[in-house]
Order: C-alpha cells, then sequence, then structure tokens
C-alpha cells in the first residue's frame, strides 16, 4: 500500500513538508539525543514478496535515508545502525559480496549525492572491525569519512562490520596498551567507554529493532544497559519501516520522557507516576511531616479528653457507692 501511495505525483514534496512540520512539533518536547536502530527484514521481505535477496536490502537502505531524515529533522544527534555484522560473513559467497558491492555504491552515492548530509550537516563515522572488509570496501569507507568529517550538526554510525563483543574485546585490547604504558593506570567501567566505538557519542537513549524479532543479536550491548535507554520492538519488516512508524515510537518515547521523567514511562521502584510527582520534591516532603505533626497532635488531644471522661465515669461511680 505504502508503494503504491508513493507513485503518486507530489507524494515526495507532501512528505518532505510533513517531516518538516513535524520535527518542528516534536522539538518543542524532549527527544532522545542517540538512538540505536537494528535494521533486521530485509532478507525475510524478500522472501514473501518472492523478490531476490539483494532487492530487499536495496529497499531496506531506501527504508534507512528516509527513516534517517525524520531523526535529523526532529533534532535528534546522534543515530547508529546496525548495517552489517560480523556474523555475517559466514553467509554464502554469492551474498556476502554482493552486500560489499552494495555499500560500496551506497557510500559512493552518499559522498557524491548527499543531499542528506549536505542538508543537516551529517558527519559519518564507520564502527567496527574494518580489517575484516577487502581492501576496495575499505577505501570507499575511509573515502566517505573523510569527505563528511567537517560536518557538526548530526552524526551517523554505521556499524560494518561489528558485534557488541568484539567492540568491548578492542576496547579490553586498547586498555591493555595503555595500562602498559602507564604504571598508574586506573581500570574502571568509564575506562571500557573510553576505549570503545561509540565514545564520540552520549549515552545511548532509544533503541529500536524491526521484523519482531525479540533480541539484540550482539549490538551495543554495553551502551543499552543503561537505564535510561528505552528498547522498543516492533513487527514490522525492516524494508516496511517508514517515518509514520518512527514518529509513533518518537512520540511516545518523549510523552513517557515529559510526564513521568522516565522513557520507559516508569519509575524504577515503582507504579506510572504523574510528573509532578518528581517535581518540588523537598516542598512535598515538608507538607508530608506538617501533616504528620498535625496528626499526632490531634491523637493526644483525644486521648487526653478519654482520659478526662474516664476519671470522671470513675467519680460518679465512686460517689454512688458511699451513697
Amino acid at each position: 500500500m505504502a508503494q503504491w501511495i508513493s507513485t503518486f505525483p507530489g507524494y515526495n514534496w507532501l512528505l518532505t513538508k510533513v517531516k518538516k512540520s513535524f520535527g518542528a512539533v516534536v522539538r518543542e518536547g524532549p527527544i532522545p539525543r542517540h538512538v540505536g536502530i537494528i535494521m533486521d527484514g530485509n532478507r525475510r521481505y524478500a522472501r514473501t514478496h518472492n523478490i531476490e535477496l539483494k532487492e530487499g536490502h536495496s529497499l531496506g537502505f531506501e527504508s534507512m535515508a528516509s527513516v534517517l531524515e525524520l531523526l535529523y529533522e526532529c533534532g535528534v544527534e546522534h543515530a547508529t545502525v546496525y548495517a552489517f555484522s560480523i556474523e555475517n560473513f559466514k553467509r554464502s559467497s554469492y551474498e556476502v559480496k554482493w552486500l560489499m558491492d552494495l555499500a560500496k555504491s551506497k557510500f559512493k552515492q552518499v559522498t557524491q549525492h548527499g543531499e542528506l548530509c549536505e542538508e543537516y550537516g551529517v558527519r559519518i563515522r564507520i564502527l567496527g572491525n574494518t580489517a575484516l572488509l577487502p581492501p576496495d570496501v575499505r577505501k570507499v569507507l575511509n573515502e566517505t569519512e573523510q569527505i563528511t568529517k567537517n560536518n557538526k550538526r548530526a552524526t551517523l554510525n554505521v556499524c560494518f562490520p561489528y558485534t557488541s563483543r568484539d567492540e568491548i574485546t578492542h576496547s579490553i585490547k586498547c586498555i591493555v596498551n595503555e595500562s602498559i604504558k602507564q604504571n598508574d593506570f586506573i581500570i574502571d567501567q568509564s575506562t571500557i567507554d573510553k576505549f570503545l566505538y561509540t565514545r564520540d557519542s552520549p549515552p545511548l537513549d532509544l533503541m529500536i529493532r524491526t521484523s519482531g524479532t525479540y533480541r539484540l543479536s550482539d549490538f551495543l550491548l554495553w551502551q543499552v544497559v543503561s537505564s535510561d535507554c528505552a528498547v522498543v520492538m516492533v513487527e514490522t519488516l525492516w524494508p516496511e519501516f517508514t517515518p509514520y512508524h518512527m514518529a509513533k515510537i518518537l512520540l511516545n518515547w518523549g510523552f513517557n520522557k515529559y510526564w513521568y521523567g522516565s522513557p520507559q514511562g516508569y519509575r524504577a521502584r515503582g507504579q506510572p507516576l504523574p510528573r509532578q510527582y518528581f517535581e518540588n520534591e523537598d516542598e512535598d516532603e515538608g507538607e508530608d511531616e506538617d501533616i504528620e505533626d498535625q496528626e499526632s497532635s490531634d491523637r493526644d488531644l483525644d486521648s487526653l479528653i478519654n482520659d478526662e471522661d474516664d476519671t470522671m465515669t470513675s467519680q460518679d461511680s465512686s460517689d454512688k457507692e458511699q451513697k
């Protein structure tokens, strides 16, 4: 249905207008600074629609460009996409070769006709173990980073090829090398953060996975454990994931952040609370103490009155006995 509508004259112009209007509205509220996306479902989409796998991956790239445009329009500063896992090298040589060719052509397209990078000032960074890539692919990726390195408004981290285990291993190796150079080198969690591929990006605020698969697939495992990171799983396959789906997720994230103080929509120790519960906590505590003091005074007064009544009753009873 969405592809059929996209063939209408003026569709792209109207979609751009809607994105800009929506972005202006969303920017008035809280927005995530860093969004991670597991773009899953290209192969399943190709199989269910009886098209070649490479066509499914091509449609997935188009979805990525459209969704990223909305994110940057809404004010998201950093986006990290899972483009290629190290585990994907285990696929057939034909598919791996075609994916490498697709990467080269798309990155060349971005650098030569990079409307997205130019309009939003996007810097592209390649995260992962690039030593595993063919030399011609590495060359194109390096050129892409060099061409966009002076863009400062937003960042696109492309994980290619990547796994979180490899990233953490890389970080530990760097730490070991530094500790050899410095005898008093202190190692803690922040040290590992400093040597991760994502060290130049802020903490992860929102993680999205498409295709209805409920796992993280070795993507940003260290970064996603933050209590402020919301994880959203959607049933939609990635080629069918549109800016409309992303808009709903951003609105829900902003709503929860605004009203509950948490992107998940609840406090860590209890049920959802209205936003006012998180404001003026000191004043609220003082009011509670005043109420407790007043209730205590009322109880003391009632007790005193009851004691006096008991005394009077005892005195009357004694007088009657004497008579």
